[in-house]
């Protein structure tokens, strides 16, 4: 197992696929990773499907308004159309390059867009670079996201059992 160097600023993604840790990296987008230990404390990651996911890329997640299974709002055709209830994040982009392992906020063409959706590369992909906004690196468990099913929507998808700041576990 990774050594969990500091708790505040590490998440553990429990998946379908297995467990996955991811060091945060607040010194390279304190507001995203603010976000993202929010809404885990809120448990809002928690049954949120992989509605995206594609070989040699990257799987995508963190809809918590329509891919999260088990709640009113769950709707398979309309994840990745959503996010949380809280304001859209201002965009963060640095030299961090996207490696693979990198997990980085989703928007849309709007670079102040980012919500709660993210995706974890599975390659490098050097064209995202300076683009979206780096909030963390996968630390253990990149072979579970290598196993993530893959489509664009993905059918029976995989999804988050749970994520938690690792302090709070």
């Amino acid at each position: 197992m990774a050594e969990i160097k500091d708790p505040e600023n590490t998440v553990i993604l429990e998946t379908t696929k297995g467990k996955v840790v991811i060091q945060l990296l607040p010194q390279v987008a304190p507001e995203h990773v603010a976000r993202i230990k929010e809404l885990a404390r809120e448990k809002a990651y928690d049954g949120v499907v992989f509605h995206r996911v594609i070989q040699d890329f990257m799987a995508q997640t963190g809809d918590v308004e329509f891919g999260k299974k088990g709640s009113e709002t769950f709707n398979p055709s309309r994840a990745g159309m959503g996010g949380s209830s809280k304001p859209d994040l201002k965009a963060e982009f640095s030299a961090t390059t996207h490696t693979r392992g990198t997990c980085s906020m989703a928007r849309s063409q709007n670079p102040n867009s980012a919500n709660s959706q993210f995706f974890i590369c599975f390659t490098d992909a050097p064209w995202l670079n300076k683009q979206y906004s780096v909030w963390g690196q996968v630390i253990e468990g990149m072979d579970n996201v290598d196993k993530i099913k893959r489509g664009e929507p993905v059918s029976d998808p995989d999804s988050i059992v749970s994520m938690r700041v690792a302090a709070d576990v």
